[in-house]
This record gives structure tokens, C-alpha cells and sequence, in this order.
């Protein structure tokens, strides 16, 4: 048996890339799942059901249970009809992983209001609105007297905890995934649903093309980049046994593994009263030689 014997997945893009490599792990570990993607391209444009579809059936041909789901994360009401169409089909639902997204990258000062209301609205709001239909669904379970025992998997990015030059869009909205995962886990705690992210780095549509050297695949060896190194973190946070892990987010890359530290109070200095415009760079300058340096933005 398999640490997600019997469990319900639902992981979005799952058609390509690490989505895929999620949706066959969990398969592999008992889960039953639904494949959801729109097939669309790197950039967000077209659409099609045919990977998603190809998915479910490597699934179903090595003896797992799955069905594709065509929604788009980013509409509301499509999401709430994904998550009614997996209750009906498989009698329940366990666990939402949010991985679908696209980038249009550009340099902060090139970049346009459809590009950067694309990007924010599939990373983003896509992470919202499934999860938040798969959450009152959860709670309404919870206050019934059922056991929940749901996992939420956001996906972040390197390029939201530090940062990315020429990816300001993809960033901002990365790191909003991040404190979205912080408040949901401090918000559902209590109806037994937990909230993680991960920071995968991993050969993808994505990735081959902004780094290509660093994704390259090795002639032999170990491959580092694989997008199927990052799934058995997401299959694990996904299964009962991580249901005392909340609020974290995962760093990882090749067979490294990391938790992310983030954003904290650090020195602090107490005048007491108000401080006046002339005092605060020397208090300034006092708080940033004791503070832990940042880490530098991704291009730089």
C-alpha cells in the first residue's frame, strides 16, 4: 500500500512538467486523482484537453484511478463545478495542489497591464479559488462532525522569497502564494486542514528557457533537474502523515531539501518617543550592520 492509499488529489496543471510528475506519483501511492489543466502554452494562449486526457490514461494503464478536469484555477465558478465534479466522482476530496501557472516575463519597466494582470491572475488567484471552494467544503465537513484531515499544496518559487530580475509579475505573485500559505494554515487549522508550499527548482517549460545551461539534462548521472525529484515532498505533505506540518514552505532542488525561512522581526532599536527625520539614518545604519543580510535577488 501506498502513503495515499485511497486519498483524493486533485492537482492542477497537471498536464506537463512537475503537475504531470505530481499526478503520477500520487497515482503510484494509491491516490485517486484529477488531472486538471487547459493545455494552454508557456505564455497562457490556446487550450485543449489532450495532455491532461494522456495523463489519466498512463494513470489508468498502470492500474490507477483518475478522471481530467478542464477548469480554468482563475474562474470561480469553474472551480466550484471541478470540485462538485470530484465529489461525484469519487465520493470525496483530500487534497488540493495548486501548481498550475505560466510567465510572461519582462523587466519591471517593459512590463504591460495585460502582462502583468495574466501572470497575478493565474498564479495568484488561481491559487485562491480552488482551494477556497475545496475549503468551505472541508470546514462544512468539519462543523457536520466528520474527520478532515485535508492538505492544501501551494506552489511558490525561488523568484518569490528573493526575488527575480525580469520577473517582477511572477515574483510578486510567488511571494503572495507564500503568505497566503502562512494565513491559510493559521485560518483552517482548526476544521484538520493543513497548508504548505513548496520553492521547487526543476527542468520545466518554464525554466528551459530562462535558464537553459542549468536545466540542461546530464549525459549521465544523477539529473538534478528532473521534475519528478520534486514530487515525493508533494506526494508526503499530501498523505497522512504530514498532518502535523503547517505553514511551511519547502525549498527544493535535485535531492536537496530545505525549509525556507522567512520574513521576521529583526534588531530593533526603542527611542522611546517619536524620532525626528534627522535621527533615523544613524538608526538606520545601527539596525542594518547588526540585521542578517538579505539574499540576493535571482539574476544579480
Amino acid at each position: 500500500m501506498g502513503i495515499c492509499e485511497g486519498r483524493v488529489v486533485f492537482v492542477t496543471g497537471a498536464a506537463r512538467g512537475i503537475g504531470r510528475e505530481h499526478a503520477l506519483a500520487f497515482a503510484r501511492e494509491g491516490a485517486r486523482v484529477v488531472v486538471n489543466d487547459i493545455g494552454v502554452e508557456l505564455d497562457g494562449s490556446g487550450g485543449g484537453s489532450g495532455p491532461a486526457g494522456e495523463v489519466v490514461q498512463e494513470i489508468r494503464d498502470g492500474g490507477g484511478e483518475a478522471i481530467a478536469n478542464g477548469a480554468d484555477v482563475a474562474d470561480w465558478a469553474q472551480t466550484a463545478d471541478a470540485v462538485k465534479q470530484t465529489l461525484e466522482s469519487f465520493g470525496g476530496l483530500d487534497v488540493v495542489v495548486n501548481n498550475a501557472g505560466f510567465v510572461r516575463d519582462r523587466m519591471f519597466v517593459s512590463c504591460s497591464e495585460e502582462e502583468w494582470d495574466a501572470v497575478v491572475q493565474v498564479h495568484l488567484k488561481g491559487h485562491f479559488c480552488l482551494a477556497r471552494h475545496a475549503a468551505e467544503h472541508w470546514r462544512n465537513e468539519s462543523k457536520a462532525g466528520n474527520t478532515v484531515d485535508a492538505r492544501i499544496i501551494n506552489t511558490s518559487s525561488g523568484a518569490g522569497l528573493q526575488g527575480s530580475i525580469g520577473q517582477s509579475s511572477y515574483s510578486a505573485a510567488k511571494a503572495g502564494i507564500a503568505t497566503l500559505t502562512l494565513i491559510q494554515a493559521a485560518e483552517l487549522g482548526r476544521y484538520g486542514i493543513t497548508s504548505n508550499a513548496i520553492a521547487p527548482s526543476a527542468r520545466t517549460r518554464m525554466t528551459e528557457e530562462v535558464f537553459s545551461e542549468m536545466m540542461a539534462r546530464p549525459e549521465d548521472g544523477f539529473d538534478a533537474m528532473d521534475p519528478a525529484n520534486i514530487s515525493p515532498l508533494v506526494v508526503w505533505l499530501g498523505s497522512a502523515e504530514s498532518r502535523e506540518v503547517t505553514g511551511q514552505v519547502f525549498e527544493i532542488a535535485g535531492g536537496e531539501l530545505s525549509v525556507a525561512d522567512g520574513w521576521r522581526s529583526g534588531p530593533k532599536l526603542d527611542k522611546g518617543g517619536r524620532w525626528a527625520p534627522d535621527e533615523i539614518g544613524s538608526a538606520v545604519s545601527d539596525l542594518l550592520g547588526k540585521a542578517t543580510p538579505a539574499q540576493k535577488v535571482y539574476g544579480t
